[in-house]
């Protein structure tokens, strides 16, 4: 179950890494676009709000890294579950706000890290 959970976790922050690359660097290309259902004028406009938001999300990641590599295993197994749970309540928030899919997309991987992490 170790292995399932660090493979879960390294996933988590594998996609937010890829989140703030189209966030940060890819806005306003048609992947982006197609990826967040938004209008080319529109990513225009917003460009500078995207790229603070994928920088969040690169701290996600970092701290998931963080906690993956870290060389004490019960505070590496504390900073993963805090940034499991930051994860989680963004996902949360996204979906009431923004889209549904978020909750799916974002929050059912952490949870399902989360999950994995206690029963280890």
């Amino acid at each position: 179950m170790e292995y399932v959970a660090i493979i879960l976790v390294l996933l988590v922050a594998i996609e937010h890494v890829y989140i703030l690359v189209l966030e940060m660097f890819l806005w306003t290309t048609p992947r982006a676009l197609r990826v967040f259902g938004i209008t080319h004028e529109f990513a225009e406009s917003t460009k500078s709000l995207a790229a603070n938001q994928g920088l969040y999300n690169g701290f996600l990641a970092a701290g998931l890294f963080w906690g993956l590599s870290h060389s004490n295993n019960d505070f590496g197994f504390q900073i993963q579950v805090f940034f499991l749970f930051c994860v989680l309540v963004a996902a949360v928030y996204g979906s009431m706000t923004v889209k549904k899919s978020i909750l799916i997309v974002q929050g059912l991987p952490a949870l399902l890290a989360l999950l994995a992490l206690f029963l280890t």
